[in-house]
């Protein structure tokens, strides 16, 4: 992987958010605006994202397998993520229902906002399609795992399973049967796909800039060590780890590289709407959310750095 292109991106990226902090200092975010901007990057912006990827890729037995291939791999690392958060958490004197709070914090990146952006900056449409893999299998732990482990009895209905009934997921779904049946659309309308793609990554930075001045408005109580434990399991340890297993088995390069992005990222930005649908500290998931966004310009071009060398 180019360190230098990653740089770049990250760089990018880091300009794109302070500019969303200075719109959001001076003119902040109602709960019209807020929901505005996510409509767009969800359901316009990251289904052609998708759409893009998979119409730009040849589908052949390779790209299926892969495709698969780093579906499950999302799964089990996913999993595995909320597993050493929830260890991790065990060694402090906290309530059972705080432990899997910063579990989920812990496991489950913003794969979707961030990463799949920056894997279609990186390694162009098929860098796209299998980012957006990973993202579906991020989707299925936190609607499944996540929830079950936010609810006080641990239940699990397939009423929670609605979510994943989403247009991004509607968009792999169409695009890979499309593809596999071999239908292309008309060159106006993958043209169409490819300018619509281009917003996600800078509207997403925006929106994430524009949160800042609010969060800090409201002077958060939240303890450092609530903050740093799960901020420093998502950024480094659970990455280091990633990075280490991916370099015991023999895997195709393209799924290691997008693998390796992908947990690199920073806390999901849904952590605070989650916490707050299922009475959790909606606070302290806004603000993990936030500060590992931040430290995550930093994080992702050592850990990917490090990671280049074990599997070197």
């Amino acid at each position: 992987m180019e360190l230098q292109t990653l740089q770049q991106s990250i760089l990018v990226m880091a300009v794109i958010i302070g500019i969303g902090s200075l719109i959001g200092y001076r003119q902040p975010l109602t709960a019209d605006s807020r929901k505005l901007v996510i409509t767009i990057i969800i359901n316009v912006a990251m289904p052609c994202i998708i759409l893009d990827g998979i119409f730009q890729t040849p589908m052949d037995k390779q790209v299926i397998t892969q495709i698969f291939t780093i579906f499950l791999i999302s799964i089990l690392l996913n999993c595995l993520g909320i597993l050493l958060g929830w260890a991790g958490a065990r060694t402090l004197p906290l309530p059972a229902k705080k432990r899997r709070e910063i579990a989920i914090l812990s496991g489950l990146g913003n794969t979707g906002f961030i990463g799949l952006p920056l894997c279609a900056a990186l390694f162009g449409p098929k860098g796209a399609l299998l980012a957006a893999i990973f993202d579906a299998g991020v989707d299925v732990v936190l609607w499944t795992v996540g929830v079950m482990m936010l609810q006080e009895k641990g239940s699990f209905s397939l009423k929670g399973l609605k979510t994943l009934i989403n247009i991004p997921m509607i968009a792999i779904v169409l695009g890979l049967g499309s593809a596999l049946i071999g239908f292309a659309p008309p060159e106006p309308v993958k043209s169409l796909f490819g300018t619509l793609s281009k917003l996600a990554s800078p509207l997403a930075m925006m929106y994430i800039g524009m949160l800042l001045p609010l969060f800090l408005r409201n002077k958060p109580q939240v303890s450092l060590p609530l903050l740093g434990m799960p901020i420093a399991f998502k950024l480094f340890l659970f990455p280091l780890l990633t990075a280490f297993l991916l370099s015991i088995f023999s895997l195709d390069q393209d799924i290691v590289s997008v693998a390796l992005i992908q947990v690199a990222m920073p806390t999901l930005t849904l952590a605070s709407i989650l916490f707050a649908r299922y009475s959790a500290d909606e606070e302290m998931g806004a603000m993990t959310t936030v500060f590992s966004t931040l430290l995550a310009l930093l994080s992702i071009p050592a850990v990917v750095l490090m990671g280049n060398w074990l599997l070197h």
